[in-house]
């Protein structure tokens, strides 16, 4: 009898109740192609690495230079078997139609988890924009694929958004040169959704980017806007708050945020970028015996602290199924008794992670962390090397339990200057994900990303990371750029 998936952990690709890891490397060579990029899946329990390019059997596509396979990717289990499915996302393939190149038009590929693994010998399905969405049209220079998220709503179907930040959008006979759009399927739905969509709140403009990031949960998802305009500040950038629950055909609009917002702290200002990164964990109140809301972590990389330029700063906010809202906090490296302090480039916020350590029982502030990215960070003489801030975002004083981690202190390796650590991470119920896959030390030059234990980075455990990077632990010494994540 053939073996069967047996529903596992959420990153299970062979569904034996064992995670998986997923190893990004969208800069990497494949077949002599320059930053084609592959992907490579670290079997939980030893039992072997898969590697998936466009180059793997079964994938009808080719690596080319350039196509940046692996630039982001979700896990679901798209067809309900109990094994997890990768979507790839290769925002710069280029598509051809009738006889031209569609340039960086954007595909995506489902590679679904077996029994047996995945990769070579797995059902993969691959789609461009039009493809994916008839309705739709592919395009160059649409991005399809720069950020997914997907996972499964609270009634259990299977959720994919996909974000388009290069779309064109036309209104009433003008056309908004990357105003950006998102792709969304649930069930038998899928449909386009922009900022043109009855609902979502903002107006299309050029250059708003909607779709550049995207976060997630069975109830809820989000979508940055990060070039949104507010006023007349430009790339001040905002962020959409949408449920599953399906009206009128599209996913429902719930709420806008913009620092322009009630009760949003600062104000909006150019080039904030106010949603550049985004994640959402789930949030039960203590009247309530599920996750009713939820948690919005917001980065905003480009905000101004008084002279200091780019310093960045990072918002929370709890929203409610009404769509109510409530920041339960702001910070920036000036904000009292926080470890460090606000200096000029450190882009706090470039990449944010939230999580909620156990959803089983009424979110506290001891069950919630946070992960900021603070990659222009200079460590010591390492200028640029980067930081992760820890937060623990419901406590009254955020400053009462913040940690910074840098490469060498909390984290394994050594500083080295530009290897932006905090740019690319990840946070689960039970794991922090932290990739540097720019690193310049010599041992981990090809990328590598540290899976730590949250118990560790509270200081209450002290197992110790574990290290991925090509040439070790059965990984092949080929790549560029590991432990990326968008």
């Amino acid at each position: 009898m053939a073996a069967t998936c047996t529903a596992g952990t959420a990153n299970d690709f062979n569904g034996d109740g064992l995670g998986d890891t997923v190893l990004a490397d969208p800069d990497a060579p494949v077949n002599g192609a320059k930053k084609a990029g592959l992907v490579r899946i670290v079997l939980g329990g030893g039992k072997g690495v898969s590697e998936i390019s466009q180059a793997t059997s079964g994938m009808a596509a080719t690596a080319e230079a350039g196509d940046g396979f692996g630039t982001s990717y979700a896990v679901y289990d798209a067809d309900q078997d109990g094994c997890a499915d990768l979507v790839v996302g290769a925002p710069y393939e280029d598509v051809a139609s009738g006889g031209t190149q569609l340039v960086d038009a954007g595909a995506i590929y489902v590679v679904h988890g077996t029994a047996t693994g995945i990769g070579a010998g797995s059902t993969i399905e691959g789609y461009t924009q039009g493809e994916f969405n008839s309705v739709s049209t592919t395009e160059a220079y649409d991005w399809f694929g720069y950020a997914l998220k997907a996972g499964a709503t609270a009634s259990n179907a299977p959720y994919l958004v996909v974000g388009v930040p290069g779309e064109n959008i036309a209104v009433d006979g003008t056309t908004y040169i990357g105003a950006g759009l998102i792709e969304y399927a649930q069930g038998g739905t899928r449909i386009g959704v922009s900022q043109n969509s009855t609902g979502v709140t903002g107006t299309v403009e050029a250059n708003d980017r909607f779709g550049s990031s995207l976060a997630g949960t069975n109830r809820y998802f989000a979508v940055g806007s990060p070039g949104e305009s507010i006023g007349d500040q430009e790339f001040a950038g905002g962020v959409q708050v949408f449920s599953h629950t399906l009206s009128g055909g599209i996913p429902t609009p719930l709420l806008g945020l913009d620092q322009d917002s009630t009760g949003i702290a600062g104000a909006p200002e150019a080039n904030d970028g106010f949603g550049t990164s985004i994640s959402m964990t789930g949030y039960r109140p203590s009247d309530q015996t599920y996750n009713s809301d939820v948690l919005l972590a917001i980065g905003m990389p480009g905000e101004d602290v008084g002279t200091l330029a780019d310093a960045g700063g990072v918002a929370v906010v709890r929203v409610q199924p009404s769509g109510a809202y409530t920041q339960v906090t702001a910070m920036d490296g000036s904000t009292p008794d926080l470890e460090g302090d606000a200096v000029a480039g450190d882009f706090m916020g470039q990449r944010v992670a939230i999580t909620n350590t156990d959803t089983s029982v009424v979110t506290t502030t001891a069950t919630v962390r946070l992960a900021v990215g603070e990659p222009g960070k200079d460590t010591g003489t390492a200028k640029d090397a980067g930081a992760v801030h820890i937060f623990r975002p419901l406590d009254t004083a955020i400053g009462t339990n913040d940690k910074v981690l840098t490469r060498g202190s909390g984290l394994p390796g050594t500083a080295t200057a530009r290897d932006y650590t905090g740019l690319a991470l990840n946070a689960g119920s039970t794991y922090l994900y932290v990739g540097v896959p720019y690193s310049k030390e010599s041992a981990t030059s090809k990328g590598v990303l540290y899976v730590q234990p949250w118990t560790d980075v509270d200081g209450t455990t002290s197992t110790g990371a574990t290290t991925y990077r090509p040439g070790s632990g059965g990984l092949p010494d080929a790549g560029a750029a590991l432990g990326a994540t968008r």
